[in-house]
């Protein structure tokens, strides 16, 4: 694909596969059912568009915009969202696939993550404030230095983090799943 201006189209069923789209701007646009697998989408801008039942896994987005981007249902496995543009930088994620895939240093401020998973992603340095995790699996994600306060992971499961190494001031936990903010001290908690 070549450079272009994308506004208000609907993309179907098409395999990217393997390919370059740079420099291409998508804007109110709609993705469905589209194979992105190990594509390189680098410099690319993405503006209030949804992406559903997309596979992504292994794509790349160095310095791509995404301003108000929905995934839905998508594969978004191993991708490094720290290499996107800051700038307006707003996802969110319904019932996606986001293993591997790393956030680190991203502002990501009221952020929904609904029925993800998030096996060993790195939320590293991330800013999360009032963001909500709601039913996901968090087994092995990385928080360290990670602003979680207001956050919401009531519905979650599996999550680990040391409090003392996170801001977690007002952040919502369920009591089932407490003993995830106790991980470092090696201790067996009874139910």
């Amino acid at each position: 694909m070549t450079s272009e201006y994308h506004q208000d189209k609907t993309f179907e069923n098409i395999d990217y596969s393997d390919q370059k789209l740079q420099k291409n701007e998508f804007e109110n646009c709609v993705f469905k059912n589209c194979i992105f697998s190990k594509t390189d989408l680098s410099n690319n801008d993405f503006v209030d568009c949804e992406f559903e039942e997309c596979n992504f896994a292994l794509a790349k987005f160095r310095e791509s915009g995404l301003k108000n981007v929905q995934f839905s249902n998508c594969k978004l496995m191993g991708i490094d969202f720290s290499l996107c543009k800051d700038f307006l930088f707003s996802v969110s994620f319904q019932q996606c696939n986001l293993d591997y895939s790393v956030f680190f240093k991203k502002k990501m401020t009221k952020t929904n993550f609904v029925e993800c998973s998030l096996k060993e992603v790195d939320f590293s340095e991330t800013d999360l404030s009032a963001s909500s995790f709601k039913e996901c699996d968090l087994a092995g994600a990385t928080f360290v230095q990670t602003n979680l306060e207001k956050t919401d992971f009531r519905s979650s499961k599996n999550y680990a983090l040391d409090p003392e190494l996170n801001k977690i001031k007002k952040a919502k936990f369920s009591l089932s799943e407490i003993a995830g903010l106790l991980v470092k001290y090696n201790i067996d908690i009874e139910y």
